[in-house]
């Protein structure tokens, strides 16, 4: 049986784990490493913060996503398969690794935050599958 999620480390290792998928995919990797150029040094450790402040209410995190999202959107337009993709990538990290309480809010909040950011970044987007 697989744990929850319950500190930092566990957070850590999702992220990892996540990214090192979203590196190697098909629809996803080109934006992080040729358009975004991600620094991955200074991407992941704000990543740890982002969900564990979302997920163990640390209060670790402070930034903008939303406007980065918006700005990425510009050098190359995003669209309801991209959000699509992360969310499915995100959901099937969290089902690999954990399973509880903590991991299925992790899921919920992965497509929320989907959503709000593909509607507000891409016109007349359809609601996430």
């Amino acid at each position: 049986m697989k744990k929850d999620i319950e500190n930092r480390t566990d957070i850590e290792l999702l992220v990892n784990t996540f990214y090192q998928r979203v590196e190697a995919d098909d629809q996803l990797g080109f934006i992080f490493n040729q358009v975004a150029h991600v620094n991955w040094s200074v991407h992941l450790p704000a990543m740890y913060r982002f969900w564990e402040n979302i997920l163990l209410m640390t209060g670790t995190y402070e930034g903008n996503p939303m406007n980065l999202h918006k700005h990425l959107h510009h050098l190359a337009p995003l669209n309801a398969a991209h959000f699509d993709q992360w969310v499915l990538l995100f959901t099937n990290t969290v089902d690999d690794l954990f399973q509880g309480k903590i991991a299925s809010r992790a899921k919920q909040h992965a497509k929320s935050i989907a959503e709000i950011m593909c509607t507000q970044i891409v016109e007349g987007r359809r609601k996430l599958s």
